[in-house]
């Protein structure tokens, strides 16, 4: 069960990064469903924007927009950049545990949760040459989630923020390595199920 204290904690962290991201990693103060909540909710949000934006700052075809896939989609990124980093850290004496990481990435969003519906609406209000307001909240929001998640990782980890900088590049290439590997696992198993489906009807056709 999610009391009020786990559930309004995210709004601390926002305010309050380097307090609230090193208590959830020495008193457990985070929590995964709410992290996991909010990550369902920015999925949700960037793919209300995506499909309700006004057409002056909107250049997707709506119905091109598929929000299950879309929202499926962020969640299988947050989790294979928390593995990506925790595979990183774990090997840098990074005191960060996986389910901190899942936390601090969740937490982040909040700033686009709380920002990219009230920016969908605007946009159905701006006219041409004025949507300058809409960018502005949609970049604003989208930069303080990247500084809360750095000061969060770096904050976990107990680390400094050079090394945090060097950690994150190291993420990404790990990410990049995990993408490849998944992508290579799939087309295997494309080749041996195509490879088994052509032996079945060879078969079938000489019996």
């Amino acid at each position: 069960m999610i009391n009020r204290e786990k559930l309004m904690y995210p709004f601390y962290c926002m305010f309050h990064p380097f307090d609230g991201f090193y208590e959830i990693r020495h008193r457990d103060k985070g929590s995964v469903p709410v992290a996991l909540l909010l990550v369902f909710l920015f999925g949700l949000s960037y793919s209300l924007n995506r499909r309700y934006a006004g057409f002056v700052v909107n250049y997707i075809n709506p119905r091109t927009v598929d929000s299950r896939r879309e929202v499926l989609g962020i969640f299988f990124a947050v989790l294979l950049l928390a593995c990506s980093n925790w595979s990183i850290t774990s090997l840098m004496e990074g005191e960060g545990r996986f389910k901190d990481i899942i936390i601090v990435l969740g937490y982040s969003m909040l700033p686009m949760v709380l920002t990219f519906v009230p920016a969908t609406v605007i946009s159905w209000f701006v006219a041409q040459n004025e949507e300058g307001l809409y960018y502005l909240l949609i970049n604003v929001s989208v930069i303080f989630t990247v500084i809360l998640a750095i000061i969060g990782i770096m904050t976990i980890h107990n680390y400094s923020f050079g090394k945090t900088v060097i950690t994150l590049i190291l993420s990404f290439i790990a990410l990049l390595i995990i993408i490849f590997i998944i992508l290579l696992l799939l087309y295997l198993l494309q080749q041996v199920y195509t490879f088994l489906y052509s032996l079945y009807t060879e078969i079938i056709l000489k019996l």
